[in-house]
């Protein structure tokens, strides 16, 4: 799997081993962790980009909802009702371990909801901060993950490279819309890719529509980084 490919929810629990029914897993299977992302309209969680893409500020997730209790009234929980560090918790731990200097950054793949049942695959990330905040209700949890450059990648990720450089939740649910979830080429309904009309690496811009297209497997591969 590579940075941009647009796959299928079933594609995304194949690709991570497990079925994914929430949004964080700290060390999913004993290796890298995994988040979940929106910036939809409606979307449960405040998860905004930041530098073009380079930065994720991610936000932590409510309490399971129960019928007496609102979770967007309360602050989101760093325990179970066991007892047990939630995910909230464990991530805000390891960020803090990498801040303090005690670890290095925790590594992180990021996939996106485009619509119902469509994803994108960002990328991996470190978890570089976490922190609590009020939102103005309640205090919510904050994480800060940078985009890996393809040198900082550790060996076991390096399946995923190459990482380019992300591509704005907008453009991205414009650009599916627009294309109709069809390669523009050949009308191919899967193996699907966000490509860079004009490459990224001769200037082409992730910022624009216009220059954001879906591609195919076999024709985002014919294509390589030449300009057409």
């Amino acid at each position: 799997m590579t940075v941009g490919d647009i796959i299928t929810f079933n594609e995304m629990c194949a690709a991570e081993g497990q079925m994914l029914q929430r949004g964080m897993y700290f060390r999913l299977r004993g290796r890298h962790s995994v988040l979940l992302m929106s910036t939809r309209h409606g979307a449960p969680y405040r998860d905004k980009w930041e530098e073009g893409g380079k930065i994720l500020v991610y936000e932590g997730h409510d309490a399971p909802k129960r019928d007496e209790i609102n979770p967007k009234l309360v602050d989101q929980p760093a325990t179970t009702p066991k007892g047990t560090p939630t995910q909230n918790a464990l991530f805000l731990h390891a960020a803090t371990e990498y801040r303090n200097g005690r670890s290095g950054p925790e590594v992180v793949k990021i996939y996106e909801k485009i619509r119902d049942g469509i994803w994108a695959y960002n990328g991996t990330f470190q978890l570089v901060d976490g922190w609590l905040e009020s939102d103005g209700r309640r205090k919510v949890f904050k994480f800060r993950l940078r985009m890996i450059a393809e040198s900082e990648v550790p060996e076991q990720t390096r399946p995923d490279l190459p990482v380019q450089r992300g591509i704005p939740s907008a453009i991205k649910q414009e650009v599916y819309k627009r294309d109709r979830g069809r390669c523009v080429i050949c009308g191919a309904p899967d193996n699907l890719h966000f490509d860079h009309e004009l490459p990224f690496s001769v200037g082409g811009s992730s910022l624009t529509a216009k220059n954001v297209r879906l591609l195919c497997a076999r024709h985002n591969l014919e294509k390589s980084d030449k300009i057409q």
